[in-house]
């Protein structure tokens, strides 16, 4: 066996320790292309940016001449700190001699903004308010950490900042009640919402100029009668299409106007109060699916069209997701025993609770594992867009007077009564989404059980949460206001085309006729006249001979 001694041309390790000799002298390429490389990185790295104007070949060239001045201990350590040092240097206005320029930071013009949150009112008296009675300002700060369990909400701080413009809002506005709704976002500002109840007689009703508007329409109609009845035989066949009525909305204080809502699209900013929902604005938020923008004058482009701007559509998505997820522990509302009977003879269901003042919670887990210890406070929207359902055809005894009984008999008598779910409906008999269950309920924590919170979760409307922990319980949403959909959105079809006017023989165009034909019809129209001609010619002799012989009698 041969001993230890240099390596051969043939092993692996031959040449290692010569001079001059590196293995991967096979990658290097020649000197003109390794010039033509370094020419190239130098010019990437003379690359100016697109925001800032720097390159970074002057920034580096910069830092290095900071370090080797300056010398400071573990410049490693400190590179990054260096680095934003002399970018800050580069990126620093030039002041001018005689003035300085005035620079507004961000957090500056923000705490501007907010500036108004954190004043007081002239003659603001909280010792005065503790004595007339309970606040209607809600404690947010408290729904957020039960939320926080959960790891759903806002941040401390603006969550501290809608605090500050809830009780803003109610120092300007008659509330009796307030409620922090959620936050809907959009595409460029989002949505502070929200829910409030006026004192009662305190509420504005905003329906002088529908009045208005429905007489103006009404005085119309009468002059267009009149003209009709003056040129009926002049005037071509019209329509007989009839477009179904309009049905009213459902008053202040009831049914989805129960509650009245402000927006806002930032804490400090003036809140704006949002229009009434009307049926017709529901069943159209159902058939669309649009983003928010943030701007409340905004129009909603969506086929079919909605009737109003993106605050109408704001509301109506405010309605339905108020109906579908606002729910309570079971027990904690209870119907009044007054008024159940007399709902009951009316037929028009319960539409008013009361909190149970002998309500005891139920325990955490009992809350989680079964959807039956949750109900629906909220009323469910029908069909036709309203809580309670209205026969549109129905009519007031002076109307029924005037009206003919023709028109009385082509009008539906037959309607189906829409009926929802009642009050305080369970949440287990919510239908599911396929295979999804309509609610999801956890604990806020498995490892201190004792402690956790009970949160559910909703899957129909993905960002509407709720909590309880013993008698306290709350709603809350965020999210982007839609629902949610296990298929694509698909916009509404058009309407199918009308049909043609009846076929009939008055109607129906003939075929030309061949030229025998013609030649036919012309030979008996001229056979037709000529036999006419002849039974004239005939009379003429007749009259002449009888006038003859009354001349010679």
């Amino acid at each position: 066996e041969r001993g230890h001694g240099p390596y051969q041309p043939h092993e692996p390790g031959y040449g290692l320790y010569q001079p001059g000799y590196s293995p991967y002298d096979d990658q290097i390429p020649d000197p003109k292309s390794r010039m033509l490389a370094i020419q190239n990185a130098k010019a990437y790295l003379l690359k100016s940016s697109t925001t800032s104007g720097l390159n970074l070949y002057d920034h580096l060239a910069n830092m290095l001449t900071k370090i080797l001045d300056e010398q400071p201990t573990n410049a490693v350590d400190i590179i990054e700190n260096i680095s934003k040092d002399v970018k800050w240097a580069q990126l620093q206005k030039k002041m001018d001699t005689l003035r300085d320029e005035h620079e507004i930071l961000p957090t500056f013009e923000a705490a501007e903004k907010r500036k108004a949150l954190f004043l007081k009112a002239n003659g603001e008296d909280e010792e005065l308010e503790e004595e007339i009675g309970e606040t209607p300002l809600p404690n947010v700060m408290e729904t957020a950490f039960y939320f926080e369990q959960a790891g759903i909400g806002l941040s401390k701080d603006e969550s501290y900042h809608v605090f500050l413009a809830l009780k803003k809002l109610i120092s300007v506005q008659p509330i009796q009640t307030c409620r922090f709704w959620g936050k809907i976002l959009g595409l460029e500002m989002n949505y502070i919402i929200a829910e409030v109840q006026y004192h009662e007689g305190e509420e504005e009703e905003e329906t002088e100029e529908e009045e208005v508007i429905e007489e103006g329409g009404k005085g119309m109609g009468e002059v267009e009668d009149e003209d009709e009845k003056k040129e009926k035989e002049d005037e071509p066949p019209k329509s007989t299409y009839k477009p179904p009525p309009v049905i009213p909305k459902e008053e202040n204080g009831t049914g989805a106007n129960k509650y009245v809502y402000f927006v806002c699209n930032e804490p400090g900013k003036p809140w704006v109060k949002l229009p009434p929902v009307t049926p017709a604005q529901i069943v159209c938020a159902r058939k669309i699916k649009k983003f928010f923008t943030g701007r409340l004058d905004a129009p909603v482009v969506s086929f079919p069209p909605f009737p109003g701007n993106e605050a109408n559509y704001l509301r109506a998505q405010i309605a339905r997701i108020s109906a579908g997820t606002q729910i309570s522990p079971i027990g904690f509302y209870q119907f009044a025993e007054e008024e159940g009977d007399e709902e009951e003879e009316g037929g028009g269901g319960r539409d008013t609770y009361e909190e149970n003042p002998d309500f005891q919670p139920l325990s955490v887990a009992e809350m989680v594992d079964s959807l039956a210890a949750w109900v629906h406070h909220g009323q469910s929207i029908l069909k036709q867009g309203r809580c309670v359902w209205l026969n549109p055809f129905q009519k007031s005894e002076e109307e029924e007077e005037e009206d003919e009984e023709e028109e009385k008999a082509e009008e539906p008598d037959e309607l189906q009564q829409e009926i929802g779910p009642p009050l305080l409906t369970p949440l287990s008999e919510d239908e599911g989404i396929q295979n999804i269950p309509a609610w999801t309920a956890q604990s806020s924590s498995n490892l201190i059980p004792q402690y956790a919170v009970a949160i559910l979760q909703s899957n129909r409307w993905p960002g509407a949460y709720a909590f309880a922990s013993g008698k306290k319980f709350d709603n809350i949403y965020f999210g982007w206001g839609h629902k949610y959909s296990p298929e694509n959105h698909t916009p509404a079809l058009p309407p199918p085309v009308q049909a043609e006017y009846p076929s009939g023989p008055e109607t129906t165009e003939t075929r030309d006729p061949t030229l025998e034909e013609e030649l036919a019809f012309k030979a008996a129209t001229e056979e037709a006249l000529a036999a006419a001609e002849d039974e004239e010619d005939e009379e003429e002799v007749v009259e002449d001979d009888e006038e003859e012989e009354e001349e010679e009698d």
